[in-house]
């Protein structure tokens, strides 16, 4: 007998996040034969139902709401419950966003739930689910076993592969009217950072640059090469504080966690702060001049050189490949 699952479809400027669709595919083995039912809060969401159903949701509910146009943890903390309150689910599944880190908290204390949040791996085992999730900045792993009947968890994007999409399935999108009142925080104004290309905390591929950039010029070789990948250019606390670049791109324990399929570090020097943020990637190459520095110790593969010499050359030798590959 599988389990009701519901998963929050994270919406962003018009365009579902693919950690959504990732949660649906963790949402899944969490249901063992249940049914996934997503759920989309905002306003103008509701055209992004069929995407999720695509994915793997059995049905979608959609709750709009004009208080809802903007992310405050109350006013979706109340949509959300309502929604549980009517469907009554035995678990819930979230990304590990910033949005989720925000507000699984609260809706787990709400409904006097555990939360294991984090989570990079689950599998059915034993008859239990199995969740794993990093501990220690990354230096270790833990597993858990929820031992409630009721599972509540987020996931670390990027991690759990989403399911094959498949636009032939069908499943019925509904409308949930609530009610949204006593709002303690009220958004007036978004002001965004103008930023282009792959949002970091989910690229496949992560270019990131250290103090060794020397400036703010210096991070255009790495930009030059993140686009020929199709990746996001991140940078170390270093770089940060340097003003070579926006706090909005550092990677570490007091940045964005990012596990990237590839992760190039160039200048950087390899701090235990900014190996947390990224130690989980699954192929690490660091380019540094210094064959000491620390960031070699975690890397699959390493460049002893000047990123400055190095970076070009690496983004003209895959323009050849991407060319011999079209």
């Amino acid at each position: 007998m599988g389990r009701k699952v519901l998963v929050l479809g994270e919406a962003r400027e018009g365009a579902l996040r693919h950690v959504s669709f990732e949660a649906i595919a963790a949402g899944t083995t969490v249901a063992e034969g249940g049914e996934v039912v997503g759920v989309l809060v905002g306003k103008g969401v509701g055209n992004l139902g069929d995407e999720l159903i695509h994915y793997g949701a059995n049905r979608v509910i959609v709750t709009e709401h004009d208080d809802l146009d903007s992310y405050t943890s109350d006013g979706y903390a109340q949509a959300l419950l309502a929604v549980i309150q009517e469907e009554k689910p035995e678990a819930i599944i979230f990304g590990h966003t910033a949005l989720g880190k925000d507000l699984s908290p609260k809706l787990a204390a709400r409904l006097d739930k555990g939360l294991i949040s984090d989570v990079t791996a689950l599998e059915a085992a034993g008859g239990n689910l199995v969740f794993t999730r990093p501990i220690y900045s990354g230096k270790a792993f833990e597993k858990k076993i929820s031992t409630e009947d009721f599972i509540f968890a987020t996931i670390r994007p990027n991690n759990i592969s989403a399911l094959e999409k498949d636009t032939n399935r069908t499943g019925d999108v509904k409308e949930f009217d609530v009610e949204i009142k006593n709002l303690r925080t009220i958004v007036k104004e978004v002001v965004r950072k103008a930023t282009q290309g792959v949002d970091l905390s989910e690229a496949k591929v992560v270019i990131a640059g250290g103090r060794g950039v020397k400036s703010e010029d210096g991070f255009k070789p790495l930009e030059d090469l993140a686009d020929v990948l199709g990746g996001a250019v991140g940078a170390s606390r270093g770089a940060c504080d340097a003003e070579y670049c926006d706090y909005s791109l550092q990677i570490g324990q007091t940045g964005k966690v990012v596990t990237p399929d590839l992760y190039i570090a160039c200048g950087i020097s390899g701090a235990i702060q900014h190996l947390a943020g990224m130690s989980n990637s699954k192929v690490i190459v660091a380019i540094n001049k210094d064959a000491e520095a620390n960031i070699f110790k975690v890397a699959d593969y390493g460049i002893v050189g000047d990123l400055f010499e190095v970076v070009p050359l690496l983004t003209e030798e895959f323009k050849k490949l991407k060319v011999q590959s079209s």
